[in-house]
């Protein structure tokens, strides 16, 4: 069993309470992380060198600045509000490192953030406000169940229906993408954070919420007809333009949980209508050419965080550091790629 974080607000301070959730699978079973790995490999396919999710990318160099209001509820030095060096790349979901640009499917933007006195901020943030699953077990039976039989080169419809009737929510995250258009660019869909985070200021008063970045320009899709014409490679030479142009800045924006409301399931996204604060803006500053730059060897594991700032026991979040590691791993003993 899993337990199921709430929030109440005693005295304006937040404090976590639990209760009792079931889940379809076991989860006091940990999962092998390479075991979860080699079924990325076996659903997916094997591309060696590259990334087993996100294969497609590039890398960036940002600038962020905190805000006023992130330094009330954190003491992080990422909110100092000095320039502070973030490692970006902008990515296509999925292991294949020729996916289609102009297709209704995940965009990533993963951050590091250089800090003072050795510490690092990474973050996973990916186009959708829901993760594809709310436990490693879980996503582990939902790759397999799409695993490809080797006659027919397909997944088994009845194996993906079996497994989807037993756990709806990993059909969540397919059905955003299809209600969205194709992102007219890197630059201009939302990234969620998906998970809840807890912040803490010198007083010790903790604030709850889950994150946003929002494009300062505003979100812009293309319809059918646009997209088809934009080509399956258009971000890279975009994102290029958009960043020349002083185009691709974004709102660090937290939404604020309340009283009730479920932090600790990645499947689950805040209400609508929750209050938002600004923590910052990130600025893309430049892009690496095609298949270099720093972010090329940093596997954006998003329990890597600064003081100030801690995780809940969302056993998504949990459960990513150490298959990140033997992704890391292979793709190192393989000889890193990018595209």
């Amino acid at each position: 069993m899993n337990k199921k974080i709430s929030v109440s607000f005693i005295a304006g301070v937040a404090v976590f309470t639990s209760s009792t959730n079931l889940f379809a699978q076991d989860q006091n079973v940990r999962v092998n992380p390479v075991v979860m790995v080699d079924q990325f490999e076996a659903t997916s396919g094997k591309f060696e060198g590259y990334r087993r999710s996100g294969a497609k990318g590039i890398c960036a160099i940002g600038e962020f600045r905190g805000s006023a209001a992130a330094r009330e509820i954190s003491t992080a030095s990422a909110f100092s509000g000095n320039p502070i060096k973030v490692i970006v790349r902008f990515s296509v979901g999925g292991a294949n490192p020729k996916a289609a640009d102009n297709t209704k499917s995940q965009r990533n933007l993963s951050l590091e953030f250089n800090l003072p006195n050795g510490e690092v901020w990474q973050h996973g943030n990916i186009s959708a406000p829901v993760f594809g699953s709310s436990t490693p077990q879980q996503l582990l039976g939902r790759l397999a169940s799409l695993q490809p039989d080797p006659v027919t080169k397909a997944a088994d419809p009845v194996k993906v229906k079996a497994f989807a009737d037993a756990n709806p929510e990993v059909l969540l995250q397919g059905r955003h993408f299809a209600s969205q258009p194709v992102p007219a660019s890197y630059a201009s869909v939302n990234y969620w954070g998906v998970h809840g985070f807890i912040f803490t200021n010198a007083q010790g008063k903790e604030t709850a919420g889950k994150w946003i970045f929002e494009p300062v320009n505003g979100v812009k899709g293309l319809s059918d007809e646009e997209a088809k014409t934009k080509g399956p490679s258009f971000l890279f030479d975009d994102i290029r333009q958009r960043v020349h142009q002083g185009d691709a800045s974004f709102n660090f924006n937290l939404e604020l949980a309340q009283a009730g409301d479920v932090i600790n399931k990645a499947t689950v996204p805040l209400p609508e209508g929750r209050k938002k604060m600004t923590l910052g803006v990130l600025k893309v500053t430049s892009v690496s050419a095609d298949g270099g730059g720093e972010c090329l060897n940093i596997n954006f594991d998003p329990n890597r965080m600064p003081k100030g700032i801690k995780g809940t026991n969302d056993p998504m979040l949990t459960g990513r550091s150490a298959p990140y590691a033997v992704s890391l791993g292979r793709r190192l003993s393989e000889g890193s790629k990018q595209q």
